[in-house]
C-alpha cells in the first residue's frame, strides 16, 4: 500500500531574473498561457496525482500569489482535512526570513509532522512541467530511498545554472554540484524531491538547523551522497525553469504550436486555475487570429499572430500583435503595431504606437544579462502616448505615465522610469 505523502511548495522566491515581471509579484504568480498562473502547474500535478495536502511556503511579496490561491478550491483543496496552507514566514525567537529552500523547510518542520505523513516531496512553485508524483513515489519507496530527486537532461549551454549529479547504474546518485561553473555533463536536478520524513527531520537537525547550511543543492544533498540512500528518477517528459525572460517568452509561444509541447487541454491531467468571471471572446469584424491563444474576455478588432492574449485585453481597430504575451486588462489602441514584446497588466497603448522596431538589438543599459535578445518589457498600469516608437530590449517600468517620456521615441538598450514615489502605491 501507498504511504501516505504530503508536499511543500517553494514559492518565495523573488525571481529577479524576471526584472519587471516579477518586481511587484513573487515569481510563482507571474501570469503564463493567457489564462493561468506559474504556481497553477504544481498545484495541478498535486492534485492529479492524488497529494491533497499541500503546504505553500511563501514571501516575496506575497499578496498577488495568497489572493490567486486563496482556499484552494480551484485545486479542490479546499479541505476539512488536509487542503492547502499558505506558510508565510512569522516571528519566533530572533526572528528570521526564510534564508534558502532548506531553512525554509526547517522552519516548518511543526507543520510537517502534524500531518503525519510518511513521505514529504518538495517541490518548487515555479516551474512548467506535467508530472504524475505517484510514479516518482512508487520508485522511491521500491528502492527504500532516503531521498528520491527527480532529475531531466537539460541543455549542455545552460547545465551551469542547475544541479548537476552523475547517477549509477542502479539509479543512485554518487556526485552532486549546486550551479558548477565548468558542469561534467547535463543531468540536472528539477527541484522535485521526495524524503522520508524520519529521513528530513534528522538531515535538517544535522545540517540546517539555526545556524546551518540554507539550501539542498548546495547544503544539504551533497552531504547526504556517501552516508544516505539517495537516488534519481529520469523524468522524460517536458519540464521547463521559466526563470529567464527569453526562457519565459519562448516556453509561453511553444504553446501556440499545431503539437505543443505541454498540452493544455488534456482532458486525464488538467491545468487548474482561479478564473475571471468573464464573457467569451468577442471578434470584431475586422478582427483576425491565428496561431494565439487568446483568453475570455478579450476584444478583439485587429490582428494576432503568434501570441498569447489574457483575460479582458482589448485589441482596436488596426493594430497588429505579433510574437507577443499580453496580460490582464491592457488595452492596444488604433493602428498601433507591437512585435516580440511581453506587455504586463492593465497598460494602455496609445494609438499609433510602434513597439519592437529595426534591427539594433543593442542590450538594455540597465540590465544588459537579463535583456538581450530583443525582447521588450512594459510593466503595470503603464500610459504610452500616441504615436510612441520604442525599438528593442527596452524596460517601460510601471506606472510610467504618458509624462514621463521625454521623446516619443526609445532607442533600443534604453529604460524610461515612473517619476518617484510612483511605485509607492499598491501594485
Amino acid at each position: 500500500m501507498t504511504r501516505k505523502t504530503i508536499a511543500i511548495v517553494l514559492a518565495g522566491g523573488a525571481g529577479k531574473r524576471l526584472d519587471i515581471l516579477s518586481a511587484h509579484r513573487a515569481k510563482p504568480a507571474v501570469p503564463f498561457a493567457g489564462k493561468y498562473r506559474i504556481i497553477d502547474f504544481v498545484l495541478s500535478n498535486c492534485v492529479n496525482s492524488n497529494i491533497y495536502t499541500v503546504g505553500v511556503l511563501t514571501q516575496y511579496l506575497p499578496r498577488s500569489l495568497s489572493d490567486h490561491i486563496g482556499i484552494g478550491k480551484p485545486w479542490d483543496l479546499d479541505r476539512t482535512f488536509g487542503g492547502i496552507t499558505l506558510l508565510p514566514p512569522y516571528q519566533r525567537g530572533e526572528g528570521e526570513w526564510y534564508n534558502g529552500t532548506a531553512n525554509a523547510v526547517y522552519q516548518n518542520m511543526n507543520y510537517i509532522l502534524e500531518n503525519k505523513a510518511d513521505n514529504v516531496i518538495i517541490l518548487a512553485g515555479d516551474h512548467i512541467y506535467k508530472m504524475n508524483y505517484q510514479n516518482l513515489i512508487k520508485k522511491h519507496e521500491r528502492l527504500n530511498a532516503d531521498v528520491t530527486i527527480a532529475v531531466k537532461e537539460v541543455d549542455k549551454k545552460i547545465a551551469h545554472q542547475f544541479g548537476i549529479l552523475e547517477m549509477g547504474s542502479d539509479s543512485k546518485i554518487i556526485s552532486f554540484q549546486e550551479k558548477p561553473e565548468n558542469p561534467k555533463g547535463n543531468t540536472a536536478s528539477m527541484g522535485v524531491y521526495i524524503f522520508k520524513i524520519d529521513v528530513l527531520k534528522e538531515i535538517l537537525l544535522k545540517y540546517c538547523g539555526p545556524k546551518g547550511g540554507e539550501d539542498f543543492g548546495k547544503d544539504i544533498i551533497p552531504k547526504m551522497i556517501d552516508d544516505y540512500r539517495v537516488h534519481g528518477y529520469k523524468f522524460r517528459s517536458y519540464w521547463r525553469d521559466v526563470g529567464t525572460i527569453e526562457e519565459y517568452w519562448k516556453a509561453n509561444l511553444e504553446l501556440i504550436e499545431e503539437y505543443p509541447p505541454v498540452d493544455l487541454y488534456e482532458e486525464d491531467f488538467k491545468i487548474h486555475t482561479k478564473s475571471e468571471e468573464l464573457p467569451a471572446v468577442k471578434f470584431g469584424k475586422n478582427g483576425l487570429v491565428r496561431r494565439s491563444l487568446i483568453s475570455n474576455g478579450c476584444i478583439i478588432n485587429g490582428k494576432v499572430e503568434n501570441s498569447v492574449i489574457s483575460p479582458g485585453v482589448i485589441i482596436e481597430e488596426g493594430a497588429v500583435i505579433t510574437d507577443s504575451i499580453i496580460f490582464n486588462g491592457t488595452i492596444i489602441k488604433k493602428d498601433s503595431v507591437i512585435n516580440k514584446s511581453i506587455i504586463d497588466k492593465k497598460t494602455i497603448i496609445g494609438k499609433n504606437t510602434r513597439i519592437g522596431l529595426g534591427d539594433d538589438y543593442t542590450p538594455n543599459k540597465d540590465v544588459p544579462e537579463k535583456m538581450n535578445s530583443g525582447i521588450n518589457i512594459i510593466g503595470k498600469f503603464v500610459h504610452i502616448p500616441d504615436t510612441t516608437y520604442i525599438e528593442r530590449n527596452c524596460r517601460i517600468m510601471s506606472r510610467v505615465t504618458e509624462d514621463d517620456f521625454k521623446s516619443r521615441r526609445v532607442k533600443s538598450g534604453e529604460t524610461v522610469y515612473a517619476k518617484e514615489g510612483s511605485n509607492l502605491f499598491k501594485l
